[in-house]
């Protein structure tokens, strides 16, 4: 990223350097292309790209990596988009995240982890503190008329309490 500003917003995506960051996959040069999908307001292209971007950066919806937490604040401005069509399935995304500690229990059980893999336990608390850093969108999701939406979000809500 540019020294001028964190990239939050969809149009930021581009200050991010995708290729010097890695996803479950390698290189997360392809995150750009998923948000962008995932933006298009055509519905299946957005969930296909959506489930691709959740195996890129919350592999089996409890392990993440390098790029998640870069890519959080993306998914909140998406989240926060009416023309969005897989809002619910955002939120549920950010739950997840917020929900990782595999990397974390491990090392606090097993000390000497931390030495090999301190990275990821790195990388799995930058990524909850980066869906936290942005809970006050949660209000205004809250307020939304979707019925779905208003129920992931009281639900990614009860996990930011802790």
């Amino acid at each position: 990223m540019t020294d001028r500003k964190p990239a939050t917003a969809l149009q930021d995506v581009g200050l991010v350097a995708w290729h010097d960051i890695e996803d479950s996959s390698g290189s997360a040069a392809a995150i750009p292309f998923l948000l962008a999908a995932i933006a298009s307001g055509d519905t299946a292209a957005a969930r296909n790209a959506l489930d691709r971007l959740r195996n890129r950066i919350c592999q089996y919806g409890f392990v993440v990596g390098q790029a998640t937490a870069v890519t959080v604040p993306f998914l909140w401005d998406l989240a926060q988009r009416p023309k969005t069509t897989c809002r619910v399935q955002i939120l549920h995304l950010l739950r997840d995240i917020a929900d990782a500690r595999q990397w974390e229990i491990t090392a606090a059980a097993y000390p000497k982890i931390r030495r090999r893999h301190g990275a990821y336990v790195e990388w799995e608390s930058a990524a909850r503190h980066a869906v936290r850093a942005q809970r006050g969108a949660l209000t205004r999701l809250l307020a939304e008329q979707d019925t779905e939406l208003v129920h992931a979000t009281e639900t990614l809500a009860s996990t930011l309490t802790d």
